[in-house]
């Protein structure tokens, strides 16, 4: 990773629409290959986080960026959580 880390409280709102897609759309690839492996809550707590990302990714004021970095904590987690779990054979309810 080149360059210096930012908060994004540091970030234009440019970096901020484009690190929130970035995150919103990497739960959605997730939740489309959490659905072929059956697991639907996985698929119904992906999606929802990144709709509300996408709800926040259009105009983010500074009181909301304690609330962009919980959300983006949250998809981050989910996408790794998804990613470093065990695969199951069966469906996951």
């Amino acid at each position: 990773m080149n360059g210096i880390s930012k908060t994004l409280n540091d970030m234009t709102l440019v970096e901020r629409s484009s690190l929130l897609d970035t995150v919103a759309d990497a739960l959605e690839a997730t939740a489309e290959e959490a659905e072929g492996e059956g697991d639907t809550r996985f698929v119904a707590n992906s999606i929802c986080v990144a709709n509300t990302i996408r709800g926040l990714s259009g105009d983010l004021t500074p009181r909301d960026l304690q609330a962009a970095e919980l959300l983006l904590e949250q998809g981050i987690m989910l996408v790794h959580q998804f990613s470093n779990r065990a695969k199951t054979n069966g469906a996951v309810h």
